[in-house]
Parts: structure tokens; C-alpha cells; sequence
């Protein structure tokens, strides 16, 4: 399944049932790719609580925007 290997995510706000660094490192497991910006080569925004300006530049560009339970199912697709 390719929905995680060579994907481009940004995480952006509060998250609730995982930390960031958590997050980073089942993205890197399951082999997408970690960014700290916003750009039109972005795949998914992962976002979490009181989310600021790069939700608005994700919406600006198209990306697809998901949640934490969103994206912990994209996961359990991969497993």
C-alpha cells in the first residue's frame, strides 16, 4: 500500500493520543517523509488542536488535510 512511502506530512497543532515525536516516527517507519513546511510537494497535513498558519497554507495549496484518527488509520491500512 503506498498511501505512507514518499509522502510528505506536516504535523501542525496540539495533538491528543500521540506526540509529535511518536507521530514522526511511524512515519518514518511505514518510510513517508517529515516536514516542517508547508509546500505545494506536501501530501497531508496532520492536524491537531488550535492549528495556526499552516492549516490556512494547506487550504491555500490543495493538501489534504487529516486528523489524528485519520491518519492512525492510514497506518492500520499499512500494517
Amino acid at each position: 500500500n503506498e498511501k505512507i512511502s514518499n509522502k510528505i506530512f506536516v504535523i501542525t497543532g496540539k495533538l491528543s493520543e500521540f506526540t509529535r515525536s511518536e507521530i514522526h516516527a511511524m512515519i518514518a517507519e511505514f518510510g513517508g517523509v517529515n516536514s516542517e513546511t508547508i509546500s505545494s510537494k506536501t501530501d497531508y497535513l496532520v492536524v491537531g488542536e488550535k492549528a495556526g498558519s499552516k492549516l490556512a497554507k494547506a487550504q491555500k495549496l490543495n493538501i489534504q488535510i487529516i486528523n489524528e484518527s485519520d491518519f492512525i488509520n492510514l497506518i492500520e491500512k499499512e500494517k
